[in-house]
């Protein structure tokens, strides 16, 4: 069934289109890099405050306010680009162990956030400005950076893996 679904949406126009120009694909991927580019620094920056590397003198939740807009739109637009990459070959992705390892990443990024907001972040007028980032605001915001960082690696590592068109 999953076999079928994928090789319907290979099957699509827009797919088809995307595998057979020569300039829909690059593009396409210029654009995802970039998305992923404003992705990865805007959370970035926000985890270097947390971790006390950076913007100390900026208010955890001030830069979180101002940031997480950049963020979500970036992510938003990766996620369309690489819906679309994907659908050019999905069949070849969704075997690919770097493909998979992106997504369980993607997933590990997710829930990590998840976690901080729902339960570290509340306390943050307690440490927001002037006092130490606690051990889990930390170790959030390092796990984030890791966890990012093999992102882009394992989403550059499938360029290098997928048997060619």
């Amino acid at each position: 069934m999953l076999h079928d679904m994928l090789q319907a949406l290979n099957d699509t126009g827009l797919a088809t289109a995307i595998r057979e120009n020569g300039l829909l694909f690059p593009w396409l991927e210029v654009a995802h890099v970039m998305a992923i580019s404003l992705v990865l620094g805007s959370i970035a920056i926000v985890d270097l405050r947390l971790l006390g590397v950076a913007s100390t003198s900026y208010p955890v939740s001030r830069l979180t306010r101002a940031l997480l807009p950049l963020t979500w739109v970036g992510f938003a637009c990766a996620v369309l680009t690489g819906g679309l990459l994907f659908s050019s070959q999905p069949l070849m992705y969704f075997v690919n162990l770097a493909f998979r390892m992106k997504m369980v990443m993607l997933v590990a990024a997710g829930l990590n956030m998840a976690v901080f907001h729902l339960f570290t972040q509340r306390g943050v007028a307690a440490w927001n400005a002037g006092a130490p980032t606690p051990t889990a605001a930390k170790v959030a915001g390092l796990l984030s950076i890791l966890i990012w960082i093999m992102i882009a690696a394992f989403g550059r590592w499938i360029g290098f893996t997928l048997n060619p068109f």
